[in-house]
């Protein structure tokens, strides 16, 4: 199998707790990346998009998945699992925030093997999922330009 990595560093002129509280919460990220996303679990935490929330992601030409949250630190960190579905495996999600001078820098790292073992079809599902995250990232970046 082929271990892919992917890795998005943008910025944002905006508070921190803006972008975090933008994509970290499930139906405002499904608006950023034009995909469909819904909250199917709220977490037992006072953000309900927190520990335990899960979210259900509908994007052509992927399969629908679930993604769980495993960590949620308010405007620091986030991390999340694929927890049901999909045609990857060992995904793992890292959205790290921190703020300079007032602007928000975000470090997004995506991790995942896919389940089909040939080697083209890991690059075409990186493509797919970095492509548009890469893409709606600095839309909404530039959405903050000033």
């Amino acid at each position: 199998m082929s271990r892919q990595h992917i890795e998005i560093r943008q910025s944002f002129n905006a508070p921190v707790e803006t972008i975090f509280n933008i994509l970290t919460d499930h139906v405002s990220f499904g608006k950023v990346i034009a995909t469909k996303v819904q909250r199917v679990i709220d977490s037992q935490e006072e953000n309900k998009n927190g520990v335990g929330s899960v979210r259900r992601i509908s994007s052509f030409p992927v399969p629908a998945f679930e993604e769980t949250v495993i960590t949620f630190e308010p405007n620091c960190l986030m991390e999340y699992v694929v927890s049901k579905g999909s045609p990857i495996k060992n995904h793992k999600g890292r959205m790290e925030f921190s703020e300079e001078g007032g602007k928000t820098k975000l470090f997004y790292f995506i991790d995942f093997e896919p389940k089909q073992p040939f080697t083209l079809f890991g690059s075409f599902l990186k493509s797919v999922i970095e492509k548009p995250i890469r893409q709606s990232l600095e839309k909404l970046s530039k959405s903050y330009a000033s």
